[in-house]
């Protein structure tokens, strides 16, 4: 996996990313109450404002960590948000991207370089 300074985690699929945000970004954010993803089949730049996350605490953007299209969006995180509290790291992944170079996820943080980020 990588780690991106916004705390998204990032796991390559087969041709795909798939994009959710760290436990650190889970607990800072408290309990999480509302989950809005974008549209599958969506073009994105990186930096785009593409998914809101609403806690108890505040609101919060995920920004796209990369260029590429929207090719699938979990909607589970919809009907249960809490699942970002639950499964950070697995079943509350916010949506997967086709990304036309997968070698771009090299510029991002290992496991290690995003420990030491969090300290």
């Amino acid at each position: 996996m990588k780690y991106t300074k916004e705390h998204e985690w990032l796991r390559v699929d087969g041709d795909l990313v798939t994009v959710g945000i760290t436990e650190h970004a889970a607990e800072a954010l408290g309990d999480v109450v509302f989950v809005e993803l974008p549209e599958a089949g969506a073009t994105v730049a990186e930096g785009d404002e593409i998914c809101v996350i609403e806690s108890v605490k505040a609101a919060s953007d995920i920004l796209a960590p990369l260029d590429g299209e929207i090719a699938e969006v979990n909607g589970k995180l919809v009907d249960t948000p809490a699942l970002v509290n639950e499964d950070p790291l697995g079943e509350a992944w916010f949506f997967k991207m086709k990304v036309a170079d997968l070698s771009v996820l090299d510029q991002f943080m290992d496991e290690a370089e995003y420990k030491e980020l969090i300290g």
